[in-house]
């Protein structure tokens, strides 16, 4: 069943609405919530979600005979819908991150009714699920991020069966983000972040898509779903595994490397060039040998830009 979230107005233009699917038997609480859409650039999160939402509501209705949702499934595709419509980032009005504006508040701006609405309809999930990019200009492969994580959610983080598992700890500054508020309650609490902001990457999308519909069947909310056996090792890293490289000189940054590849030592991984002159003025290699977990796609930097980074094996 789709029904609106909120239904909101906007100055000088018409309404809009925030789109919901509840999908799955309606008397128990959600085993899974699934979230996107935070920013209004993170194109591949609400194209995930929309195609599973269209996944399971054809589950629902008797097209797939094999398959059966046995526990609700709730899912917002995208919660910043003006930020979509206007290709921003923030909240066009006020430039607001919605992302800082939990727990919400009924009566307070346009972002924290907002943000409280979207809490209210997801925070007694079993499972909940915040599907994130990276900027514009940095891509990122599809992990997991796991943010003061319980022993359960460290097992559980493992059924996406996505390359990548990144534990950081909750932060002392930003208490203000969905997750934070998510931590409260009962229940376990995941961050997919896939790929870059601004497009639709498919292979990601589809990655992230198999993944999530694997994840349910693990779980026990999907039933008939054929878990396939693992075909790549999943890493756990934690923060100290992180290798960061920065640009040394502003100029043209090119690189054909992809996200998701095991790299050696001193590797070279991109080159940057004089942007007029067309000479190449640092050759960029890799600090440690790991998984190359994410690498710069705007070619244009200033010094200090971080370029790439690899994730050395724990």
């Amino acid at each position: 069943m789709k029904r609106d979230l909120l239904c909101m107005t906007a100055p000088v233009r018409e309404g809009f609405d925030i789109p919901c699917h509840e999908i799955g038997p309606r008397l128990s609480l959600p085993g899974a919530a699934l979230v996107g859409g935070l920013h209004g650039d993170e194109i591949n999160g609400i194209f995930i979600l929309s195609r599973l939402a269209d996944f399971l509501n054809s589950v629902e209705a008797g097209k797939y005979p094999e398959l059966r949702l046995v526990k609700r499934v709730l899912i917002i595709p995208a919660v910043n819908v003006l930020g979509v419509n206007l290709r921003t980032r923030t909240w066009p009005f006020d430039k607001t991150d919605i992302n800082r504006m939990f727990p919400g508040s009924t009566n307070g701006e346009t972002t924290q009714r907002i943000a409280y609405a979207v809490l209210e309809a997801t925070k007694r999930a079993a499972y909940r699920i915040d599907i994130h990019t990276a900027s514009t200009d940095f891509e990122e492969i599809p992990q997991v991020r796991l943010h003061g994580p319980s022993e359960a959610e460290r097992v559980t983080a493992r059924k996406f069966g996505l390359p990548a598992i990144m534990e950081r700890s909750l932060s002392p500054v930003f208490t203000t983000t969905m997750m934070a508020s998510w931590k409260v309650w009962h229940g376990q609490s995941f961050v997919l972040r896939v790929g870059q902001a601004g497009t639709v990457q498919l292979d990601h999308c589809q990655r992230v898509f198999r993944s999530l519909v694997s994840f349910l069947g693990k779980v026990g909310i999907l039933e008939g779903v054929e878990i396939a056996l693992e075909d790549e090792e999943i890493c756990y890293f934690d923060k100290a595994s992180a290798f960061r490289v920065y640009a040394e000189k502003a100029g043209t940054f090119v690189s054909d490397r992809q996200v998701g590849r095991w790299v050696r030592a001193g590797q070279e991984l991109g080159y940057i060039y004089d942007s007029l002159s067309g000479n190449v003025i640092e050759k960029v290699v890799a600090p440690v040998a790991g998984l190359l977990t994410g690498i710069r796609r705007h070619p244009l930097l200033f010094e200090g830009d971080l370029i790439l980074r690899v994730n050395k094996k724990i």
